[in-house]
Protein backbone atom coordinates (compact mmCIF):
# COMPACT_ATOMS: atom_id res chain seq x y z
CA UNK A 1 0.00 0.00 0.00
CA UNK A 2 1.21 3.55 -0.59
CA UNK A 3 1.12 5.74 2.37
CA UNK A 4 -2.24 6.65 3.99
CA UNK A 5 -3.92 10.35 3.24
CA UNK A 6 -3.07 10.13 0.10
CA UNK A 7 -5.54 10.19 -3.40
CA UNK A 8 -5.54 7.97 -6.31
CA UNK A 9 -4.90 9.27 -9.82
CA UNK A 10 -6.92 7.53 -11.73
CA UNK A 11 -5.49 6.71 -15.62
CA UNK A 12 -9.17 6.08 -16.81
CA UNK A 13 -9.71 9.77 -16.50
CA UNK A 14 -8.80 11.25 -20.24
CA UNK A 15 -6.47 14.50 -20.29
CA UNK A 16 -8.11 17.97 -21.23
CA UNK A 17 -7.20 17.34 -24.75
CA UNK A 18 -9.46 14.03 -24.66
CA UNK A 19 -6.53 11.20 -24.70
CA UNK A 20 -4.97 8.86 -22.50
CA UNK A 21 -2.65 9.33 -19.73
CA UNK A 22 0.15 6.67 -19.28
CA UNK A 23 3.08 5.96 -16.59
CA UNK A 24 6.96 6.79 -16.64
CA UNK A 25 9.33 4.48 -16.95
CA UNK A 26 10.45 5.52 -13.48
CA UNK A 27 6.53 5.00 -11.86
CA UNK A 28 6.70 0.95 -14.08
CA UNK A 29 10.74 0.68 -11.95
CA UNK A 30 9.42 2.00 -8.70
CA UNK A 31 6.28 -0.76 -8.99
CA UNK A 32 8.56 -3.43 -9.94
CA UNK A 33 10.70 -2.43 -7.07
CA UNK A 34 7.81 -2.62 -4.64
CA UNK A 35 6.59 -5.79 -6.37
CA UNK A 36 10.12 -7.61 -5.68
CA UNK A 37 10.54 -6.85 -2.21
CA UNK A 38 6.93 -7.79 -1.09
CA UNK A 39 8.38 -11.29 -2.25
CA UNK A 40 11.47 -11.15 -0.89
CA UNK A 41 10.43 -9.93 2.28
CA UNK A 42 6.98 -11.37 3.05
CA UNK A 43 6.73 -14.12 -0.05
CA UNK A 44 3.94 -12.13 -1.72
CA UNK A 45 3.44 -12.19 -5.53
CA UNK A 46 1.02 -9.15 -5.95
CA UNK A 47 -1.65 -8.36 -9.26
CA UNK A 48 -0.90 -4.98 -8.40
CA UNK A 49 0.97 -2.28 -6.47
CA UNK A 50 0.26 0.56 -5.24
CA UNK A 51 3.19 3.93 -5.41
CA UNK A 52 3.53 7.12 -4.17
CA UNK A 53 4.04 9.82 -6.90
CA UNK A 54 6.38 12.49 -6.53
CA UNK A 55 4.18 15.15 -6.07
CA UNK A 56 3.42 13.35 -2.58
CA UNK A 57 -0.54 14.13 -3.00
CA UNK A 58 -1.37 11.07 -5.46
CA UNK A 59 -0.80 7.13 -5.89
CA UNK A 60 -0.88 5.17 -8.80
CA UNK A 61 -2.08 1.62 -9.20
CA UNK A 62 0.36 -0.38 -11.34
CA UNK A 63 -0.36 -4.00 -12.60
CA UNK A 64 2.66 -6.26 -12.36
CA UNK A 65 3.17 -8.30 -15.18
CA UNK A 66 5.66 -11.19 -13.26
CA UNK A 67 7.24 -11.69 -10.24
CA UNK A 68 9.62 -14.74 -8.90
CA UNK A 69 12.60 -15.69 -6.89
CA UNK A 70 16.05 -15.86 -7.93
CA UNK A 71 17.25 -16.99 -4.93
CA UNK A 72 17.48 -16.64 -1.36
CA UNK A 73 18.49 -12.82 -1.32
CA UNK A 74 16.84 -12.05 -4.73
CA UNK A 75 14.03 -11.38 -5.95
CA UNK A 76 12.85 -9.97 -9.48
CA UNK A 77 9.39 -7.91 -11.02
CA UNK A 78 8.29 -6.46 -14.22
CA UNK A 79 5.86 -4.30 -15.25
CA UNK A 80 4.82 -3.62 -18.78
CA UNK A 81 5.42 0.49 -20.15
CA UNK A 82 2.17 1.69 -21.07
CA UNK A 83 2.54 5.42 -22.40
CA UNK A 84 -1.18 5.83 -23.32
CA UNK A 85 -1.85 8.05 -26.03
CA UNK A 86 1.19 9.81 -26.29
CA UNK A 87 3.97 6.29 -26.59
CA UNK A 88 7.34 6.47 -27.40
CA UNK A 89 10.12 4.37 -27.80
CA UNK A 90 9.51 2.12 -24.55
CA UNK A 91 5.91 2.44 -24.99
CA UNK A 92 5.15 -1.64 -24.47
CA UNK A 93 8.81 -2.34 -23.16
CA UNK A 94 9.24 -4.29 -20.12
CA UNK A 95 10.93 -3.13 -17.35
CA UNK A 96 12.08 -5.12 -14.38
CA UNK A 97 13.42 -4.60 -11.28
CA UNK A 98 16.11 -7.22 -9.45
CA UNK A 99 16.04 -6.62 -5.75
CA UNK A 100 18.79 -7.91 -3.60
CA UNK A 101 19.40 -7.73 0.22
CA UNK A 102 22.86 -6.32 1.01
CA UNK A 103 25.27 -5.47 3.95
CA UNK A 104 25.61 -1.91 3.70
CA UNK A 105 22.00 -0.57 5.15
CA UNK A 106 21.68 1.64 2.27
CA UNK A 107 19.64 1.45 -0.74
CA UNK A 108 21.88 0.93 -4.00
CA UNK A 109 21.20 1.62 -7.63
CA UNK A 110 22.76 -0.51 -10.92
CA UNK A 111 21.64 -0.67 -14.28
CA UNK A 112 20.67 -3.85 -15.56
CA UNK A 113 20.39 -5.04 -19.12
CA UNK A 114 18.89 -2.73 -21.17
CA UNK A 115 19.39 0.49 -19.19
CA UNK A 116 22.46 2.83 -20.03
CA UNK A 117 24.98 4.07 -18.17
CA UNK A 118 26.10 8.00 -18.16
CA UNK A 119 29.66 8.39 -19.68
CA UNK A 120 29.55 12.19 -20.04
CA UNK A 121 28.93 14.70 -17.94
CA UNK A 122 25.68 17.26 -18.00
CA UNK A 123 22.98 14.92 -17.14
CA UNK A 124 21.24 15.03 -14.00
CA UNK A 125 23.79 11.58 -12.95
CA UNK A 126 27.18 11.60 -12.50
CA UNK A 127 29.41 10.15 -14.99
CA UNK A 128 29.44 5.99 -14.39
CA UNK A 129 26.14 6.24 -12.90
CA UNK A 130 23.07 3.97 -13.97
CA UNK A 131 20.94 7.03 -16.74
CA UNK A 132 18.42 6.62 -13.66
CA UNK A 133 17.24 10.15 -12.91
CA UNK A 134 16.76 11.18 -9.20
CA UNK A 135 13.00 12.08 -9.18
CA UNK A 136 12.40 7.32 -10.22
CA UNK A 137 15.34 7.12 -7.38
CA UNK A 138 13.24 8.95 -5.34
CA UNK A 139 10.10 6.96 -6.05
CA UNK A 140 12.14 3.33 -5.63
CA UNK A 141 13.34 4.94 -2.31
CA UNK A 142 9.66 5.64 -1.24
CA UNK A 143 8.26 2.10 -2.03
CA UNK A 144 11.05 0.37 -0.12
CA UNK A 145 10.25 2.17 2.53
CA UNK A 146 6.48 1.90 2.48
CA UNK A 147 7.34 -2.59 1.94
CA UNK A 148 10.07 -2.61 4.76
CA UNK A 149 9.43 0.41 6.89
CA UNK A 150 13.28 0.41 7.77
CA UNK A 151 15.38 2.82 6.67
CA UNK A 152 18.54 0.88 8.02
CA UNK A 153 17.56 -2.29 5.62
CA UNK A 154 20.23 -2.48 2.73
CA UNK A 155 18.80 -3.24 -0.82
CA UNK A 156 21.13 -3.33 -4.39
CA UNK A 157 18.25 -2.22 -6.94
CA UNK A 158 19.27 -3.40 -10.88
CA UNK A 159 16.64 -1.92 -13.20
CA UNK A 160 16.62 -3.12 -16.45
CA UNK A 161 14.69 -3.29 -19.41
CA UNK A 162 13.98 -6.53 -22.12
CA UNK A 163 15.38 -4.98 -25.52
CA UNK A 164 16.35 -2.01 -23.93
CA UNK A 165 19.64 -1.23 -25.53
CA UNK A 166 17.75 -1.98 -29.52
CA UNK A 167 15.50 0.56 -28.39
CA UNK A 168 17.62 3.00 -26.83
CA UNK A 169 18.93 2.96 -30.44
CA UNK A 170 16.07 5.01 -31.31
CA UNK A 171 16.27 7.19 -28.77
CA UNK A 172 18.33 10.47 -27.85
CA UNK A 173 20.60 8.54 -25.81
CA UNK A 174 23.68 7.53 -27.56
CA UNK A 175 23.98 10.96 -29.07
CA UNK A 176 24.06 12.32 -25.32
CA UNK A 177 26.84 9.72 -24.18
CA UNK A 178 24.16 7.64 -22.51
CA UNK A 179 25.36 3.65 -23.51
CA UNK A 180 24.06 0.24 -23.48
CA UNK A 181 20.08 1.16 -23.36
CA UNK A 182 17.45 2.91 -22.06
CA UNK A 183 16.83 6.24 -19.39
CA UNK A 184 14.13 5.48 -16.38
CA UNK A 185 12.49 9.25 -16.51
CA UNK A 186 9.90 10.61 -15.13
CA UNK A 187 9.24 13.86 -12.78
CA UNK A 188 5.59 13.32 -12.36
CA UNK A 189 5.33 9.29 -12.85
CA UNK A 190 2.49 10.39 -15.37
CA UNK A 191 2.85 10.46 -19.27
CA UNK A 192 0.61 13.64 -20.21
CA UNK A 193 -1.01 12.45 -23.85
CA UNK A 194 1.09 15.58 -24.95
CA UNK A 195 2.42 15.06 -28.68
CA UNK A 196 5.53 16.89 -28.01
CA UNK A 197 6.03 16.57 -24.26
CA UNK A 198 8.73 14.19 -25.59
CA UNK A 199 10.51 17.06 -27.68
CA UNK A 200 10.58 19.36 -25.34
CA UNK A 201 11.74 17.30 -22.33
CA UNK A 202 14.62 16.32 -24.83
CA UNK A 203 15.65 20.06 -25.19
CA UNK A 204 16.11 20.16 -21.23
CA UNK A 205 18.32 17.25 -21.52
CA UNK A 206 20.27 18.60 -24.40
CA UNK A 207 20.42 21.67 -22.50
CA UNK A 208 22.38 20.37 -19.95
CA UNK A 209 24.93 18.18 -22.14
CA UNK A 210 25.53 21.34 -23.29
CA UNK A 211 26.77 23.04 -20.71
CA UNK A 212 28.79 19.86 -19.43
CA UNK A 213 32.50 20.36 -18.47
CA UNK A 214 31.76 24.00 -17.31
CA UNK A 215 31.14 25.14 -20.81
CA UNK A 216 31.58 29.24 -20.70
CA UNK A 217 29.46 29.36 -23.79
CA UNK A 218 26.22 27.18 -25.97
CA UNK A 219 23.90 28.13 -28.68
CA UNK A 220 20.31 27.62 -29.20
CA UNK A 221 19.01 27.32 -32.80
CA UNK A 222 15.66 27.47 -33.20
CA UNK A 223 16.49 25.09 -36.65
CA UNK A 224 19.05 24.64 -39.29
CA UNK A 225 19.93 27.85 -39.72
CA UNK A 226 23.10 29.02 -37.86
CA UNK A 227 24.51 26.01 -37.39
CA UNK A 228 27.72 25.90 -40.05
CA UNK A 229 28.35 29.34 -37.80
CA UNK A 230 28.00 27.57 -34.90
CA UNK A 231 30.33 24.85 -35.78
CA UNK A 232 33.03 27.00 -38.15
CA UNK A 233 32.79 30.48 -37.31
CA UNK A 234 32.38 30.48 -33.36
CA UNK A 235 33.96 26.78 -32.88
CA UNK A 236 31.37 25.42 -30.74
CA UNK A 237 31.12 21.34 -30.22
CA UNK A 238 28.48 20.11 -31.60
CA UNK A 239 27.31 18.96 -27.98
CA UNK A 240 27.33 23.04 -27.45
CA UNK A 241 24.46 23.36 -29.89
CA UNK A 242 21.36 22.62 -29.47
CA UNK A 243 18.20 22.60 -31.58
CA UNK A 244 15.00 23.99 -30.08
CA UNK A 245 12.74 24.23 -32.75
CA UNK A 246 9.67 26.44 -31.31
CA UNK A 247 10.35 25.78 -27.72
CA UNK A 248 12.32 28.89 -26.92
CA UNK A 249 11.09 29.76 -23.81
CA UNK A 250 11.06 26.40 -22.38
CA UNK A 251 15.01 26.41 -23.61
CA UNK A 252 15.46 29.70 -21.93
CA UNK A 253 13.78 28.34 -18.53
CA UNK A 254 15.72 24.96 -18.77
CA UNK A 255 19.05 27.27 -18.83
CA UNK A 256 18.14 29.36 -16.17
CA UNK A 257 17.05 26.29 -14.12
CA UNK A 258 20.08 24.56 -14.67
CA UNK A 259 22.59 27.07 -14.04
CA UNK A 260 20.70 28.21 -10.62
CA UNK A 261 21.49 24.68 -9.67
CA UNK A 262 24.56 24.62 -10.19
CA UNK A 263 25.51 27.57 -8.85
CA UNK A 264 27.11 29.09 -11.37
CA UNK A 265 26.79 31.42 -14.68
CA UNK A 266 27.65 31.23 -18.60
CA UNK A 267 29.76 33.88 -20.13
CA UNK A 268 28.08 33.66 -23.34
CA UNK A 269 24.31 32.31 -24.76
CA UNK A 270 24.11 32.80 -28.16
CA UNK A 271 21.16 32.81 -30.58
CA UNK A 272 21.02 32.08 -34.00
CA UNK A 273 18.59 31.71 -36.66
CA UNK A 274 16.41 33.36 -39.17
CA UNK A 275 14.21 36.37 -37.76
CA UNK A 276 11.12 34.18 -38.76
CA UNK A 277 11.30 32.83 -35.09
CA UNK A 278 13.35 34.91 -33.28
CA UNK A 279 11.59 38.47 -34.03
CA UNK A 280 8.65 37.20 -33.01
CA UNK A 281 10.32 37.52 -29.44
CA UNK A 282 9.98 41.21 -29.74
CA UNK A 283 5.77 40.60 -29.87
CA UNK A 284 6.36 38.50 -26.60
CA UNK A 285 5.70 35.49 -28.21
CA UNK A 286 8.10 32.64 -26.70
CA UNK A 287 6.63 29.72 -28.42
CA UNK A 288 7.25 30.26 -32.19
CA UNK A 289 4.97 27.68 -33.64
CA UNK A 290 2.82 28.86 -36.09
CA UNK A 291 -0.38 27.41 -34.94
CA UNK A 292 0.63 29.79 -31.76
CA UNK A 293 1.46 33.64 -33.34
CA UNK A 294 1.86 35.46 -35.69
CA UNK A 295 4.40 35.99 -38.21
CA UNK A 296 6.80 38.73 -37.54
CA UNK A 297 6.67 40.64 -40.77
CA UNK A 298 4.68 43.31 -38.41
CA UNK A 299 7.87 43.68 -36.46
CA UNK A 300 10.00 43.59 -38.76
CA UNK A 301 8.09 46.99 -40.30
CA UNK A 302 8.01 48.62 -37.10
CA UNK A 303 11.19 48.84 -36.33
CA UNK A 304 11.67 49.79 -39.75
CA UNK A 305 9.46 52.92 -39.40
CA UNK A 306 11.16 53.32 -35.84
CA UNK A 307 14.58 54.06 -37.57
CA UNK A 308 13.35 56.19 -40.19
CA UNK A 309 12.58 53.96 -43.40
CA UNK A 310 9.52 55.30 -45.27
CA UNK A 311 6.14 54.32 -44.71
CA UNK A 312 5.75 52.77 -48.57
CA UNK A 313 8.59 50.80 -47.34
CA UNK A 314 7.23 49.69 -44.48
CA UNK A 315 3.88 49.05 -45.60
CA UNK A 316 5.71 46.73 -47.97
CA UNK A 317 7.14 44.85 -45.06
CA UNK A 318 4.43 44.39 -43.47
CA UNK A 319 2.18 43.19 -46.23
CA UNK A 320 4.65 40.96 -47.58
CA UNK A 321 3.95 37.43 -47.35
CA UNK A 322 6.94 36.17 -45.61
CA UNK A 323 9.54 37.44 -43.69
CA UNK A 324 11.76 35.71 -45.89
CA UNK A 325 10.24 38.38 -48.24
CA UNK A 326 10.73 40.83 -46.62
CA UNK A 327 14.27 40.25 -46.17
CA UNK A 328 14.89 40.24 -49.72
CA UNK A 329 12.50 43.09 -50.28
CA UNK A 330 15.41 45.09 -48.04
CA UNK A 331 18.87 43.47 -49.89
CA UNK A 332 21.03 46.81 -50.78
CA UNK A 333 18.02 48.99 -48.99
CA UNK A 334 20.67 51.38 -47.05
CA UNK A 335 20.57 50.94 -43.17
CA UNK A 336 19.07 47.44 -44.06
CA UNK A 337 21.85 45.96 -41.65
CA UNK A 338 21.99 48.67 -39.63
CA UNK A 339 18.28 47.56 -39.01
CA UNK A 340 19.04 43.94 -38.95
CA UNK A 341 21.50 44.46 -35.97
CA UNK A 342 19.36 46.49 -33.82
CA UNK A 343 16.65 43.42 -33.83
CA UNK A 344 19.67 41.13 -32.90
CA UNK A 345 20.22 43.42 -30.25
CA UNK A 346 16.70 44.12 -29.15
CA UNK A 347 15.80 40.32 -29.13
CA UNK A 348 19.22 39.56 -26.81
CA UNK A 349 17.77 42.55 -24.15
CA UNK A 350 14.47 40.27 -23.89
CA UNK A 351 16.46 36.48 -24.07
CA UNK A 352 18.57 38.18 -21.23
CA UNK A 353 16.22 39.51 -19.42
CA UNK A 354 14.89 35.77 -19.01
CA UNK A 355 18.03 33.91 -18.48
CA UNK A 356 19.96 36.54 -15.60
CA UNK A 357 22.29 33.48 -15.04
CA UNK A 358 23.80 34.17 -18.54
CA UNK A 359 26.79 37.24 -18.63
CA UNK A 360 25.76 38.03 -22.43
CA UNK A 361 23.61 37.12 -24.62
CA UNK A 362 24.72 37.37 -28.31
CA UNK A 363 22.21 37.13 -31.23
CA UNK A 364 22.81 36.25 -35.17
CA UNK A 365 20.20 36.18 -37.85
CA UNK A 366 20.56 35.34 -41.19
CA UNK A 367 19.01 34.54 -44.26
CA UNK A 368 17.45 30.84 -45.87
CA UNK A 369 20.85 30.87 -47.55
CA UNK A 370 22.67 30.75 -44.20
CA UNK A 371 24.11 34.65 -44.63
CA UNK A 372 24.59 36.90 -41.79
CA UNK A 373 21.86 39.40 -41.62
CA UNK A 374 23.60 42.20 -38.91
CA UNK A 375 26.48 42.21 -36.92
CA UNK A 376 29.40 39.57 -38.31
CA UNK A 377 32.05 38.45 -36.28
CA UNK A 378 35.39 37.65 -37.00
CA UNK A 379 35.73 34.39 -38.52
CA UNK A 380 38.05 32.44 -36.26
CA UNK A 381 37.58 29.53 -34.20
CA UNK A 382 38.23 28.81 -30.50
CA UNK A 383 34.77 30.62 -29.15
CA UNK A 384 34.94 28.48 -25.73
CA UNK A 385 38.20 30.30 -25.07
CA UNK A 386 36.65 34.18 -25.28
CA UNK A 387 35.64 35.50 -22.17
CA UNK A 388 33.07 38.35 -22.05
Amino acid sequence: MARTGLKEFDLSVLAANGLRRGRTTGSCAAAAVKAALYLLLHGERQAQVQITLPDDAYYLTVPIQDSRRLDERTARAEVLKDGGDDPDNTHGATIFAEVRRNDKGEIRFFAGDGVGTATQPGLRVAVGEPAINPTPRWMMRQAAFEVCGNKDQGFDLTIGCVNGEAIARKTFNPKLGIVGGISILGTSGIVEPLSLASWIASIEVYVRVALGNDANSIALLPGKIGRVYAKDVLGLPEQRSVQIANFLGDALDFLQQALTEQQRHLDVLWLLGHPGKLAKVLDGVWDTHSSRSDMAMNVVARIAAERGFNSLLARELEQANTVEAAIQRLTNEPGSQALWIDVEQRIAALVHGRVPAVKKVEVRLFNLQGDALGTSFPRSRGCESIRF
